[in-house]
């Protein structure tokens, strides 16, 4: 197994880390007004200046704002979690909404996928998958279209995946590797803009042809593909990703 030569993330990056997950996650709610920073540097163990910076950096993201009455959670942050945000969530909490969004399930059964989903997954012609589409929304207002597929064989494991019941859609994703023995080891999204068609604008709220940020991610191990998704998101939503480099050789 070759060493693992990754640079850690500087000690303000991993505070950050730690809040946004936080915020991400509902257990700091829209508005929540935070301890003052002496306090948040002793919970965090780090210095007054190290926590500063973890915060100023989060203002900078979107996900809190200051004012003379001290720093508070952002209200509705136009800041859309990521592909790997919200697939980590749901492995630790069961759930891939954040706080205050809410899911509906249009659409789940096994179907023959088009040409380029049947190569991902290396089928012969004919084979099915398990196909789902879902869109979430905060209030009124349309967050994400999303449509996930899945080997055929995984609906004999986990039926929930053939259901629309919105209960039973959490946690799909750790009931599969319980119920399969596969563990998801690697990933990758894709990300690009592009105008909404037709339905992706009926889901969005847009207008047909309105900008908007499409996505696709894989997830897989040893044996293949065990989760290929499409998403969009309508235009004035970032998505956000955070990254290590290698040490170089003359680093260690």
């Amino acid at each position: 197994m070759p060493e693992d030569t990754a640079t850690p993330q500087p000690p303000y990056m991993q505070v950050a880390d730690r809040i946004r997950r936080r915020i991400l996650d509902g257990e700091l709610t829209d508005g929540t007004k935070l301890p003052n920073n002496r306090e948040m540097a002793r919970s965090e163990g780090v210095a007054v200046a190290t926590l500063g910076r973890a915060l100023a950096h989060l203002q900078v993201e979107g996900y809190l704002r200051t004012s003379q009455r001290g720093t508070f959670v952002a209200n509705a942050p136009r800041i859309s979690s990521s592909g790997y945000d919200r697939i980590t969530r749901v492995l630790r909490t069961g759930s891939v909404l954040s706080e205050g969004e809410t899911l509906i399930v249009t659409d789940a059964q096994l179907v023959v996928p088009p040409l380029y989903i049947a190569e991902i997954y290396d089928l012969e012609p004919g084979d099915q998958v398990v196909r789902r589409q879902w869109h979430t929304g905060r209030g009124q207002q349309r967050l994400m279209l999303a449509v996930n597929w899945y080997p055929a064989e995984f609906a004999a494991s986990v039926p929930d995946l053939l259901s629309t019941a919105p209960r039973k859609a959490a946690g799909l994703l750790p009931r599969i590797q319980e119920a399969t023995g596969r563990r998801v080891t690697d990933g990758r999204d894709d990300v690009h803009a592009r105008e909404a068609d037709a339905r992706e604008a009926s889901f969005l709220g847009v207008k047909t042809g309105a900008p908007i940020l499409a996505g696709a991610h894989r997830l897989w191990d040893a044996q293949g593909i065990i989760e290929y998704g499409e998403w969009c998101l309508p235009y004035r939503h970032v998505v956000g990703y955070e990254y290590r480099f290698a040490a170089s050789p003359d680093q260690g």
